[in-house]
């Protein structure tokens, strides 16, 4: 059997849903399933994905996972999205005991770039960021024609780069970093607080008409085009404190794309890509005159496809 008819699993764990898929060597998706993330800590969280790639079928030779936060060899060393996670996390080992092949861990983010270099928005670039907007920001980097993990496997963090020292509190304990304005989860906390301060939103109506359990991307997306002025500010300010944090590191790194993913981006499209190039333009000293920002192309299937392709290197290649 040649490897392109090889099977791998990917996993891509969201603070809101896990979505799984068997990943074919052409990098295309054969079957999937989806699940809401489990809220009852790591084991919860395994058992879902064990039975989730179960109902694929097909006998994957590897399964690959992303998950939302800091991983290096084999552990989570920090997931401030993801409930009733704390201290050092053996998913790997937690998932091996589970599964019947074995099991390759990456930042979900950092595969979510992966699957649109090798087979989306990002092919055949050298130097990208990765800008994905889902219930954090998590972002990951391609450099010199290479995925960049760093040193401890958190390269690429740009949801914990600090745009307003002192200020909001993040999900990661520290205040100020753009995750704090722009992911999703906090920006339904700061709509929960102004509403109770006065303010009116049909967004928390729109969830009950969409049986949707928090304000999901399809819920914000909604409210948008509808012209709900909670929303709309919400979302200026997101696109503000994300142009800060995306014209630094273009500063930093001279990158020559910017890949926007997530659940938000998939909903309102490039639109989306080019108000947050428009926020970041200011920030930057001299961006590449071939700097572009472009949506993700592989949508839902970034993550998984990925994913894959991050267990296929490491379990079949390597």
């Amino acid at each position: 059997m040649g490897e392109r008819n090889v099977l791998v699993a990917g996993v891509d764990v969201g603070g809101t849903n896990i979505q799984v898929g068997l990943v074919s060597g052409d990098h295309e998706v054969h079957a999937r399933a989806k699940a809401l993330t489990p809220t009852a800590g790591p084991d919860a969280v395994f058992d879902t994905i064990a039975e989730l790639v179960a109902s694929l079928g097909g006998d994957p030779v590897a399964v690959g996972v992303g998950i939302p936060g800091v991983v290096h060899a084999g552990q989570v060393l920090t997931v401030p999205n993801l409930v009733g996670w704390g201290g050092d996390v053996d998913l790997v080992g937690g998932l091996t005991s589970r599964l019947p092949a074995p099991v390759t861990l990456g930042n979900d983010a950092n595969v979510g770039l992966l699957g649109e270099w090798v087979a989306g928005a990002a092919r055949g670039a050298r130097d990208v960021l990765g800008l994905w907007m889902g219930t954090g920001i998590g972002g990951g980097l391609v450099l010199d024609g290479r995925p960049y993990e760093g040193a401890r496997g958190s390269a690429g963090e740009i949801g914990h780069v600090l745009v307003q020292p002192d200020g909001a509190l993040c999900g990661c304990g520290r205040r100020g970093c753009v995750e704090a304005y722009a992911g999703r989860r906090s920006m339904g906390s700061s709509v929960a607080a102004m509403v109770e301060a006065g303010w009116k939103t049909d967004l928390f109506d729109i969830q009950d008409e969409e049986e949707k359990t928090g304000l999901t991307s399809k819920v914000w997306a909604r409210a948008l085009a509808e012209d709900d002025e909670l929303a709309q500010r919400m979302l200026a300010s997101a696109v503000q404190h994300l142009g800060v944090a995306v014209g630094s590191v273009v500063n930093l790194l001279d990158v020559e794309l910017v890949v926007v993913g997530g659940g938000m981006p998939e909903k309102l499209g490039q639109d989306l890509a080019d108000r947050i190039e428009a926020a970041a333009r200011p920030w930057m000293l001299r961006p590449s005159p071939d700097l572009r920002f472009v949506v993700s192309s592989l949508e839902d299937d970034a993550g998984v496809v990925g994913a894959a392709a991050l267990a296929r290197s490491a379990v079949i290649a390597g």
